[in-house]
């Protein structure tokens, strides 16, 4: 997992929670949608973080520091809802985000936004493994409480996090809304658990997208039974009425063209040093 700090003026001025950017490695590189994990338009830089999956996540974390990529594009989709809500609403909400591997690094500038404008919020950050946790610092400093989930027990409530919602919610923690970034599963269940708790929750369908732009129809997915874009009509929905099985058919399609591709890997980025 790979943290990159990009030097991107415009993009860091514009930018705002919930959006996401492309970012092509070379001239051939595929266009690959990563949602924006930070901005800071005075030092005029985004942050995003890739894991390494396929053979175009390798090309990216493969660049060294000074070096460039192709084309970085952005931003792009809607910001999250919560950026209309007027200051007196915010004081009044508390939020708890439920963030599931590398989505606990887009779940920081949202939780980041709202502690900064009085919202209450928690974060629940799930892991396989203590090893794979991160933000754990970061989240810290923008949250009223931070929960640890591991899979294995590692660290932290051993379980999963929709098992560690449950239990703080029968504790007595109150919420007004669950915002789900993680993979697709995780946000199916955490869909299903906040509807047997009755909390409304938002998702993040970012891992639909391709081209970003609503072109290639890659991202379409079926929203309170309604065909809608995540590209340019999310990537955030009501987490109620996204068909995940639906959505989770659409990931998995090019599976073995992915393999394909990584078996056939030869990372070219840095070949000059």
């Amino acid at each position: 997992i790979c943290r990159m700090r990009l030097s991107a003026p415009r993009l860091a001025a514009a930018a705002r929670p919930g959006q996401f950017l492309i970012v092509r490695a070379d001239e051939k590189g595929e266009r690959i949608p990563l949602t924006i994990s930070d901005y800071d338009a005075s030092e005029r830089t985004v942050t995003i973080v890739t894991q390494k999956i396929g053979a175009s996540s390798a090309d990216i974390i493969a660049y060294e520091p000074g070096e460039c990529f192709a084309d970085v594009v952005g931003p792009l989709g809607l910001p999250s809802e919560f950026m209309e809500f007027t200051p007196e609403k915010l004081g009044t909400m508390r939020y708890i985000f439920i963030a599931g591997g590398v989505g606990t690094a887009p779940v920081y500038p949202q939780a980041k936004w709202l502690h900064a404008h009085g919202a209450k919020v928690d974060v629940i950050i799930g892991a396989k493994t203590k090893d794979l946790l991160i933000y754990k610092a970061e989240m810290e400093s923008v949250s009223d409480n931070v929960f640890i989930c591991t899979d294995d027990g590692s660290e932290g409530f051993h379980g999963m996090v929709t098992a560690l919602l449950e239990k703080l919610v029968s504790e007595g923690h109150v919420y007004d809304r669950a915002v789900a970034i993680g993979p697709m599963i995780m946000m199916k269940f955490t869909t299903l658990t906040c509807k047997k708790l009755g909390l409304p929750v938002t998702v993040s369908l970012n891992t639909l997208m391709v081209d970003g732009t609503g072109m290639c129809g890659a991202c379409r997915v079926s929203v309170g039974g309604k065909t809608r874009f995540a590209c340019v009509e999310g990537p955030e929905f009501d987490g109620y009425e996204v068909d995940f099985d639906e959505a989770m058919r659409r990931q998995g399609q090019y599976k073995a063209e992915e393999a394909e591709a990584n078996e056939k890997h030869v990372c070219k980025i840095g070949r000059g040093k």
